[in-house]
């Protein structure tokens, strides 16, 4: 592979020879094959410049069209080259990584355009592959057995025969099983109660497969916000397991919408503790000899934990509009945690007694103490109450503990942007009111440079924005249907050609039936995001042009430039869901609503209306069926501040 795209002076500074090749590609290599100059582009590549010679933090805001990812593309492989590791591209979620490798999507572009041999490599969340344990579950277990087994037939011979594996051989990605919808496959994906360490297949696992893969990329490793933080959060754990870092050591790092990370960061300090699973891995202490103390201590343990999964099931309450139940905390149930939470450490503390006295097997032995170890740190967040966020899911399997910090900023500073290190946040939505303070503020970020180009393209001649007027004195089911109704029309008026924007899953599933039983739209492909794997949906939404897709996670990223995509139905104005994430920040704000609804609603907005026009060709409309736009004035003059300049309502 050739080392630089330019011919590099070592007596010259290597950061102002990349401005100057960017700068040639930009006014000169590209053009040539037809991509426009873009005044936008240029400004953007100029800032960059001055982020990677200081290795420093920078809020690169560019509107739509500008060709934002070419010019971090073109920056971070030219710098993994010279430092010798490659750079991290975190994405949002998995469906972004996916529209950033296209067979038609920038890096190919560039690949070809400009004769490169670009080493891109993936690294994808372990959720978006299948795990063999779960597997032979559901293989057996599962109302859908024979849909598993022809999945387990179908896996590599190397998975089912023992021998050496001569070759890095892909397989068990979310994406080669786009028929499945999400419940399906979460029969049968990695989820974090599974225990990687003790398990038979990990060699032959198509995780730890991808993993060996990625790792030996030389300038691109594509990850998603929630894998970045997972690796930051683990690094030193899995070190002291003596496991490498989930992503090996880089130049740079991208974070594409980064405006979105703080929520992937604790995310990825969350904590789920299930009894079953709890209790299984204790256990293990047991299969040798222990000394009598000890093992009366597991079994008060298994006993306390039983006691606090009940209390807790009895004491939590579902939220409406989200899957999380509230936890309401009694004196009784605080008590039984303080307790579950001793015990723990008591068995920490007769561990070190123990492993020199009997003969515990040294690497189980390790495996429960980093267990406890976790169960430990996170029950001791209860230690401060205002300190953490937390929250029961209940499912087919039982209930879940999910345990959360508040506040993650400290940890961000310390091991992301204390790095001496370029970090680049890019995305259209990363100001409000022309300050970056909200994002900075939330990452614990002090010191940045920052920059901000509009979109070049004519909203005012391309863009026709709708605010359907409801009657909110109606009942909730009857609002409902009025919605419902409306966006049919609407759906109609254009021939489908739609993305239908909702804010939860419980909107989305409401508006599907009423859709599927509509006979007017019976002619259309309808798409709903959980019925495959998105980036089939998306292909496919893209490839019919009179198709209609409806989702919930799609207001970022999305690129469909072209008349599959003329009209953007947003169902109601993007307000933070009442979970106990956003119900802790609004307990801790001022004025929760101008604090803490408010600019996350505008940004979000911004975004999915982000999503119509993307191309200087583009034409088409965004309808808003939030009433508040109507009801609110506050709302309504914040919207009017955010939406394109010559766009009105």
């Amino acid at each position: 592979m050739k080392q630089y795209p330019f011919a590099y002076k070592p007596s010259e500074s290597f950061v102002q020879q990349v401005s100057d090749f960017v700068a040639d590609v930009f006014y000169e290599v590209l053009p040539e094959v037809g991509f426009e100059i873009r005044d936008e582009q240029i400004y953007m590549a100029f800032q960059l410049e001055r982020a990677f010679a200081e290795k420093k933090t920078i809020f690169a805001e560019a509107g739509v069209g500008t060709g934002k990812t070419l010019v971090y593309l073109l920056y971070t492989i030219c710098y993994a080259r010279h430092i010798g590791k490659p750079a991290i591209i975190a994405c949002a979620d998995e469906s972004l990584i996916e529209q950033l490798v296209k067979p038609e999507g920038d890096i190919a572009k560039l690949a070809k355009h400009l004769n490169m041999n670009i080493d891109v490599r993936l690294g994808k969340s372990p959720d978006q592959y299948v795990c063999l344990n779960k597997l032979d579950i559901a293989r057996t277990k599962s109302e859908e057995a024979e849909l598993y087994q022809d999945i387990y037939d179908d896996l590599p011979e190397f998975v089912h025969v023992s021998g050496a594996l001569q070759s890095f051989y892909h397989y068990g990605d979310r994406k080669d099983y786009k028929e499945l919808n999400d419940d399906q496959w979460n029969q049968m994906n990695w989820d974090v109660f599974q225990d990687c360490l003790v398990c038979d297949a990990r060699h032959r696992c198509g995780q730890t497969l991808s993993r060996d893969h990625y790792r030996k990329a030389a300038d691109i490793i594509i990850c998603s916000h929630d894998f970045y933080m997972e690796h930051v959060w683990t690094y030193e754990g899995r070190k002291r397991e003596g496991q490498l870092p989930l992503l090996p050591d880089h130049s740079s790092v991208v974070f594409d919408e980064g405006h979105l990370l703080e929520a992937a960061a604790q995310k990825a300090l969350t904590y789920k503790l299930k009894h079953n699973v709890f209790e299984e891995i204790i256990t293990r202490l047991l299969q040798g000899e222990v000394r009598e103390e000890l093992a009366w201590t597991i079994e008060e343990a298994i006993s306390l934990g039983e006691h606090m999964f009940e209390l807790l099931g009895r004491n939590s309450v579902a939220v409406r509009g989200s899957d999380r139940k509230e936890i309401i905390y009694t004196d009784e149930l605080v008590n039984v945690i303080n307790k579950f939470k001793s015990t723990i450490g008591q068995i920490e503390e007769e561990l070190v007694f123990e492993s020199g006295i009997f003969t515990l097997d040294e690497y189980q032995l390790r495996i429960v103490e980093e267990h406890l170890e976790m169960i430990g740190l996170a029950l001791s967040l209860y230690n401060g109450k205002d300190q953490l966020i937390s929250w029961l899911i209940e499912d087919a399997n039982g209930l879940t503990l999910v345990i959360m910090p508040k506040m993650v900023k400290e940890v961000l500073e310390e091991h992301v942007f204390s790095q001496k290190m370029p970090v680049v946040f890019s995305s259209a939505t990363l100001s409000l009111d022309g300050s970056f303070e909200y994002v900075a503020d939330n990452l614990g970020i002090k010191s940045y440079l920052s920059m901000s180009v509009p979109s070049p393209y004519d909203y005012e001649e391309q863009m026709k924005l709708i605010a359907p007027k409801l009657d909110t004195n109606s009942t909730e089911t009857q609002l409902f249907v009025q919605k419902a109704s409306t966006a049919i029309q609407l759906l109609k008026e254009s021939d489908g050609k739609a993305l239908v924007l909702f804010n939860s899953k419980e909107e989305l599933k409401q508006f599907k039936q009423i859709l599927l039983k509509d006979e007017s739209c019976s002619k259309y492909h309808l798409l709903f995001e959980g019925d495959q794997e998105i980036s089939h949906l998306i292909a496919a939404f893209q490839e019919d042009e009179n198709s209609i897709l409806c989702a919930v996670t799609l207001w970022e990223g999305l690129d469909i430039p072209g008349p599959s995509l003329s009209n953007v139905i947003i169902w109601s104005l993007p307000f933070p869901p009442n979970d106990p994430v956003f119900a802790a920040k609004r307990k801790a704000a001022d004025d929760s609503f101008k604090e803490v609804d408010m600019p996350y609603m505008l940004l979000r907005l911004r975004q999915g209306i982000g999503r119509l026009i993307r191309s200087r060709e583009d034409r088409g409309s965004v309808s808003i069926l939030g009433q508040e736009l109507h009801d609110n004035e506050f709302v309504r003059e914040k919207i009017k501040e955010i939406i394109p300049k010559g766009v009105s309502f």
